[in-house]
C-alpha cells in the first residue's frame, strides 16, 4: 500500500493577510495545524454539520486560533478560507 501525499496548502487573500500579521508563535501554530490537516483533512470537524453539501469545509481550533479550510479533492489541496486569532 502506498502512502498518500499530503494535500498542498493554499491561502485566500484575506487569510494570507491575517497570517502575515500574526505573532510568530501564532504563525507557528497555524503551520502545525495545517501540517496535520494536509496529512488528514477528514480528521477535523465539518464547519457546519447541518450543511449536507458542505462536507469539504472543515474547521480547526487550537486555543485562541481558528482556521476554516476547504478540501479540494480533485486538485488535492486545501484552501485556507479564514484565520481567526483571539490574541
Amino acid at each position: 500500500m502506498t502512502a498518500q501525499q499530503p494535500y498542498a496548502v493554499r491561502f485566500s487573500a484575506p487569510a494570507a493577510k491575517v497570517l502575515d500579521a500574526l505573532p510568530e508563535h501564532a504563525e507557528d501554530t497555524v503551520w502545525d495545524v495545517l501540517d496535520a490537516a494536509a496529512a488528514d483533512p477528514w480528521g477535523f470537524p465539518q464547519f457546519n454539520a447541518d450543511d449536507l453539501e458542505g462536507e469539504d469545509v472543515r474547521h480547526a481550533t487550537v486555543g485562541q486560533l481558528s482556521l476554516t479550510f476547504w478540501v479540494n479533492r480533485s486538485l488535492h489541496h486545501l484552501s485556507v478560507l479564514t484565520i481567526t486569532w483571539l490574541g
